[in-house]
This record gives C-alpha cells, sequence and structure tokens, in this order.
C-alpha cells in the first residue's frame, strides 16, 4: 500500500514518520522543505531519529492520501490531486470547510480530527510533541469501509485511531477550541499555557468560548467545552500554537477558516459573536503588517 501525505510540514511529517514504519509513503513538499527532505527527516522531542524519506514536489498516485496543508491550500490541492489515483482522501486539517472544497474536485474524501502535536523546528526538522487521538469519519456520518481502512492502516502503525460516525461535530468542536488558543497565542505570542496561568487571558478565553459554545448549541450540538478547553490547554501548555508558528514565520493563518468560520454560521444563525470578530480582525491586521514590514 502506498500513501501520500499532502503538504508534508510539521503534521504532515509527523504522520509519515509514523506510517513509514509499515508502509510506502511519499512527502509530497515544496520549496525549501521538499529540499531538507530530500536530505532526510530529523524527529526530535518524544522520539530521537533521523529517517530517510521519498519526497516529491507534486502528487503521485496512492491507496490513501492524507491532505495536511494549511487551509487556504486546499482549492489548489485538490485540483491538482484532480490528475492523479489519490485514493482515499482524508484531511487532517485545520478549520471548516475543507472536506467540502476537496469534494468539490474528488470523491472519497473523509474527514479526520487529531490531537497528535508536532511542530516545525526547521525545514526537515519536526518536533514529536504529544501523542494524542485521531478520529477518521465520512462526513455524512456514515462509517463506511474507507473510514475503517483508514483506521486500520493507522493503528497498525501504533497511532491511536477511532472510526466515528460524527466527525463534523468533532471537527466544530475542535474549531471552536482553536479559535479561543490560535488567535490569543499568536498575537501575544505566547505559549498556550499562558491562557490557563494569567486571569485576564482566562476571562477573554471563556468568553470566546461561550460564543463558541452558543453557535455550537444553535447548530444543534449540545455541548459544554471549558472543562474541555482547560484540559487541552493544560496538556499542551508548552506548545506553540500551529497559528503562533505562522506569525513567527511570516506566514498567512488559517484565521478565517477557524474564527473566520465561526463568524460566519453564527451571521446565518443571527448570533452575535463579538469576540472572535474582534480576534479575526486582529490577526488579519497583523498579517498585513508583518507583510508590509517584510517588503
Amino acid at each position: 500500500m502506498r500513501i501520500q501525505i499532502m503538504g508534508a510540514g510539521a503534521l504532515g511529517c509527523l504522520y509519515g514518520y509514523l506510517l513509514q514504519r509499515k508502509f510506502e509513503v511519499v512527502f509530497v513538499a515544496r520549496g525549501k522543505q521538499f529540499e531538507a527532505l530530500k536530505r532526510g527527516l530529523k524527529v526530535t522531542g518524544l522520539v530521537e531519529d533521523f529517517v530517510r524519506v521519498n519526497a516529491v514536489d507534486r502528487p503521485c498516485d496512492a491507496d490513501i492520501t492524507f491532505v495536511t496543508v494549511k487551509s487556504y491550500d486546499t482549492e489548489e490541492v485538490a485540483k491538482s490531486l484532480r490528475n492523479v489515483d489519490c485514493g482515499i482522501v482524508v484531511s487532517l486539517q485545520n478549520g471548516i470547510g475543507n472536506e467540502e472544497i476537496l469534494s468539490t474536485y474528488l470523491g472519497r474524501v473523509l474527514g479526520g480530527v487529531t490531537t497528535y502535536a508536532s511542530n516545525l523546528i526547521d525545514y526537515g526538522w519536526i518536533e514529536f510533541a504529544g501523542v494524542g487521538e485521531t478520529f477518521i469519519g465520512s462526513m455524512d456520518g456514515k462509517i463506511c469501509e474507507d473510514v475503517l481502512v483508514v483506521v486500520e492502516v493507522l493503528r497498525e502503525c501504533g497511532i491511536n485511531a477511532e472510526a466515528v460516525s460524527d466527525i463534523v461535530r468533532r471537527k466544530w468542536i475542535k474549531t471552536v477550541i482553536n479559535s479561543v488558543i490560535n488567535p490569543i497565542t499568536a498575537i501575544l505570542r505566547v505559549r498556550n499555557g499562558a491562557i490557563v496561568e494569567i486571569e485576564e487571558l482566562w476571562k477573554l478565553a471563556s468568553a470566546v468560548l461561550r460564543e463558541g459554545e452558543e453557535v455550537l448549541k444553535a447548530m444543534g450540538f449540545d455541548v459544554e467545552l471549558e472543562e474541555v478547553l482547560k484540559d487541552v490547554v493544560t496538556k499542551t501548555a508548552r506548545n506553540r500554537s500551529s497559528m503562533l508558528q505562522d506569525i513567527e514565520r511570516g506566514k498567512r493563518t488559517e484565521i478565517d477558516f477557524i474564527n473566520g468560520a465561526i463568524v460566519r454560521k453564527a451571521e446565518e444563525l443571527g448570533i452575535d459573536t463579538p469576540y472572535n470578530r474582534a480576534l479575526l480582525l486582529l490577526v488579519k491586521s497583523l498579517e498585513k503588517f508583518l507583510t508590509k514590514c517584510r517588503s
């Protein structure tokens, strides 16, 4: 079986590294990351290793394709995957809407949610920062054969994986949690733990969370997420969020697919979300400021 990692960044490289234990894995990357991976992949953190990998700069045929690119690149990736037999396509991306974009161009698209943590230290070098869980499901709620195949492949490589019928709910819950952690840490340039360590930040986090909960309840999802948020922040206290890493590198963030998705859904439902809207505008302003500073 051949597995393709579409977007070999921090998370993509971690999954590729773990899957390479049992299967043929192709890492699709570009630019400096592609050049570095041609020399090999360094893994530190929970494991210390250096492995040779099969790095390419364009998609190829595969039995399973894991999509781990930034959400704003999803459409470009979907178009490129049309040109190959990409097999089962699994989105392990942040935010809302990626599966819908992929399904516009491709068949056999599944959703995924993971709490495994990985940081990109440098090109060709990741830190395995945390073992978590991975949930795989069809967007229509059916646990089909493709879902079972992907879960079995992940489990065979020692990845904690589960087939679920509520992947849409799980993706929205993760997005609400990310809508708190990611923009706050990115704007203030702090690690996740600051959110529970600083009283004023926890008050802000709670206000953002309440807006997300209100939206989810209006969608029919009965949720109480304060303890979930506190648990995630505590377990990842030393981590730098993906949005913080993007800001540190002067890159575009996924804010439109996280807080932006919550704001858009809230507007559809007639709900006011001033805290989410403020964080959305602040992060987008920060992106433009950093772009201006580089020019």
